[in-house]
């Protein structure tokens, strides 16, 4: 595998159904490259736990993942609210989601942190009223 793989998902706003069905996707094809499985289920928690998190905060996104040899990169984009406060947002169990979200077992304010365990690298774009970019990678 000499050339840089990628592939591209839109995440749907607001829809439970489909949310994880990019992270399910990306599983598959990581599979038929010959990805180790635990490199698959790092790339896979940390893209559904974004996923998610588009879908709870912002109404959908898009996410790009690129294959190379020796990583995998995952960016996630949206044009939600953004994160006023990047530093309180990675704290383990702080949550902005409703309580509508959280009744639906969502919203336990471990996005963000299971994002940063389960990669290599992680960074996080955020303001204000424009968006959203986190960049994350998994070393193969």
């Amino acid at each position: 595998m000499s050339d840089l793989l990628t592939f591209h998902f839109d995440v749907d706003g607001d829809d439970f159904t489909s949310a994880g069905q990019a992270s399910v996707q990306i599983k598959k094809n990581l599979r038929q490259l010959g990805i180790a499985p635990d490199t698959i289920r790092r790339v896979s928690i940390a893209m559904y736990e974004g996923e998610i998190n588009m879908v709870i905060h912002a109404g959908g996104g898009e996410a790009d993942v690129t294959v190379s040899e020796t990583y995998i990169e995952i960016v996630l984009k949206d044009q939600g609210p953004g994160i006023a406060n990047i530093e309180q947002a990675m704290q383990e169990g702080f949550s902005t989601a409703p309580d509508a979200i959280r009744s639906l077992g969502f919203g336990a304010g471990m996005g963000l942190p299971n994002m940063k365990r389960y990669t290599d690298y992680m960074n996080i774009e955020s303001e204000v009223g424009v968006g959203t970019t986190i960049t994350m990678r998994v070393n193969i």
